[in-house]
Formats: C-alpha cells, structure tokens, sequence
C-alpha cells in the first residue's frame, strides 16, 4: 500500500521545510510542499506538529550478543526487534566483539538475515579481534566480494586481547579490502576497535602519515575512552578521516561533550559519527567492587546524547543528527540511507518538539506508533 505523510517538518537531516512525502514499495517517491492524491489504496498518515528524521543507523551494535568476560554465563542474549524499534534504529552493523568462536560469523550473518526479514536493514563485519582473521568463505576479500551483508572487516589494536598486528599487517589487510571494495563496488572498510593500551592510536596515524594509507577506509571506534585517545582522534580526523565515539563503555566523559571539544578543536561534525556499543555485557558491582550481576549494555543512548548535543550543548538539531543518520552512512557507503530524499529507503523517526520519539516507519512500514511498538521480532510475545 502507498503512503502520504502530511504534515511533516522535514529534517533530511538538513532542514527541508513543511512537506508531504510520498512512500511506495519501501521508498520515498516524492516530497512537495502538498501531494494532492486521496485514493482508497493510499493511506495517510498525519505528521503535524512532528518533525520527521531519518531513520537512525547504530553502526557499532553487538545483536547476537557479547559479554563472556567472566564465562560462558555471563554472555549476553541475541537482540530483539522491538528493542531496536523503540530506540528509533531502522538500520545496524552487526559485529563480533572478543569471542570469535562462540559468537561465530555464521551466527551473526543469521541473526542480521532475520532482522532483516522482521523489518529493518541491516549490515556486518566480518572477523572480531584477531589477526590473521577469521572469515566465512576463507579470506576476507572474498567475504566482502561475494556476501552482500558483509561490507568491511574488523580488528582490535592497543588492547590486551588483541593479536597485536603490526603496520605491515594492517596495510596488507587494508589492501585486500581495498581491491575487494572496488570490485564489489562497496565502500569496504577497515572497522577498529580501540583498547585502552597506551600505544592508542599511534599505529592508524603511521598507516595513513608515513605509509598514505587511504583514510576514508579506516573507520576506528571508542575513540573517547580515554582523553589522550580523543587527542589522537582529532588529528586522524583532521587527516580527513572519520571517528566513532561510543555512546556506551568506558568513556571520560558524556559522548555529547566529546562532540563538543571536537568541534571547538575545528572537527567537522561530518567526520563524526555515534554508536552505542551496545547489547555487551556490563558487570553489576557492589561498594567493595565484587561482582553482583551483569546487565546489557544499552542500545539507546545514540539518541539520547544528539538530544543532550542539541538541548545541553545548543547544536542545530539539523547539525547533531548528521552524527546518526547521515554520517554513518556515508561512512559504511549506504546511499539510500541517512538522508531523506527521493528514492531513497522510507526510514523514519517522528519527534515532538521536545525531542521525544514518537512514531518509527523502516522501509515504509509502519513499526511503532505513539510510543507503542507495533512490529515485534518473530518469538517476542
């Protein structure tokens, strides 16, 4: 069934104006200032007083789960549809975190195959941790080649479970995926998790200062963790390249003001983006520092700190979202994604004026409505 939302104020996430926008076959036909068409077989949907954003895209998000840190009890559960739903996530990047052999590629190619088919779109990496890499077909230029899912490939530097590869490691492996992401026409890139080691990111800025490694395929995350991190990051930005900051974990300070300090240094918000790292474990620890219990990580803060960026931080709300819509698209190369625009995917997040999510709609359909969930994964009840 084609759709007209009416009514909308339109943040693409630059802000558009007053419009009506036409749906079909998942996506955005058109966008004008009023569509005049009132057939039985086309639904409206009444947008006014919302304003009306992309659909959010966590890039760095763990749905079949991770944790494990104090065994096999303490891994976290696979992600359910309505939890991504709720936060207003139409589209993620699945990835493994430490454990590479309980939580196997296969597993979480499966687990973003159903999400997909409950709704929303999604993405992987392949490999986690570990140099040489793991993969699915044995080599990872022929995952990114020949899997579609799989647009680009994961490692940990400057933390004690990783394999600590060397710069000559890496720009072999940033080769292959290079040569991979021309020929698959994929952007392809290199996805890298930063521990809390004091080497940091001494060896991304050797990639790309000594050895001109292509910046644009170098995506580091967690890059708040620590301040001395967060200094490194700003030059790797400054070189053109992009930085993650993740929502959740260890950070040294709210994410919001991250964005802030590298705004004031002369980052470009378009070479930032945000992720929640979530659905990882988190221990639960008493006063003395004993283990109580595990949580999961949270999934939602992506949203909530563009909001404290705009509302705390004074940031045009059509500035901050870029750090969940746009930006991460253009990081991962989703063209239909991010953005409102014709032809591109109908995924969309209905605000108040206050910023408080109210309606979700992935890939034209309708997923939550007035804050209640109305499309829930396949064994939610």
């Amino acid at each position: 069934m084609m759709k007209i939302i009416r009514n909308a104020d339109i943040y693409a996430p630059s802000y558009v104006g007053h419009k009506d926008i036409l749906i079909g076959a998942g996506k955005i036909l058109m966008i004008d200032d009023k569509i005049d068409m009132n057939a039985s077989h086309i639904k409206s949907i009444d947008a006014e007083g919302k304003m009306v954003f992309p659909g959010f895209i966590d890039q760095h998000i763990h749905v079949t789960g991770a944790g494990g840190q104090t065994g096999y009890a303490s891994m976290t559960p696979p992600i359910e549809l309505s939890e991504l739903i709720a936060c207003g996530t139409t589209t993620v990047m699945g990835l493994l975190g430490t454990d590479g052999t309980t939580k196997s590629l296969q597993n979480l190619y499966a687990k973003i195959q159903g999400l997909e088919q409950e709704g929303i779109s999604t993405y992987m990496l392949t490999n986690y941790f570990a140099y040489p890499p793991i993969t699915i077909t044995g080599d990872v230029r022929q995952d990114i080649m020949f899997i579609d899912k799989v647009i680009g490939c994961k490692i940990a530097i400057s933390d004690e479970r990783s394999s600590a590869p060397d710069a000559k490691e890496l720009l072999r492996l940033l080769g292959d995926i290079q040569v991979a992401g021309l020929l698959s026409q994929k952007k392809a890139i290199l996805h890298v998790h930063l521990g809390g080691q004091k080497s940091g990111m001494a060896l991304l800025l050797e990639l790309v200062e000594k050895y001109q490694a292509p910046v644009r395929r170098i995506s580091p995350t967690h890059v708040g963790r620590t301040r001395a991190l967060f200094e490194e990051a700003i030059r790797f930005a400054k070189l053109g390249g992009m930085i993650d900051i993740s929502t959740g974990g260890t950070k040294f300070d709210e994410p919001y003001k991250q964005v802030l300090l590298a705004l004031e240094q002369g980052v470009s918000i378009d070479n930032m983006t945000l992720s929640s790292d979530g659905n990882a474990g988190v221990m639960i620890k008493d006063e003395e520092g004993t283990i109580v219990g595990y949580r999961k990580a949270p999934i939602d803060l992506n949203f909530k700190q563009v909001v404290k960026l705009v509302t705390n931080g004074g940031v045009d709300a059509a500035e901050a979202f870029k750090l969940i819509t746009s930006s991460p698209a253009r990081n991962l190369s989703l063209p239909h994604k991010g953005t409102i625009a014709v032809g591109n995917d109908a995924d969309f997040c209905f605000l108040d004026k206050d910023y408080t999510l109210y309606d979700v709609m992935a890939k034209g359909e309708l997923m939550m409505k007035d804050k209640v969930i109305l499309k829930k994964g396949t064994y939610e009840k």
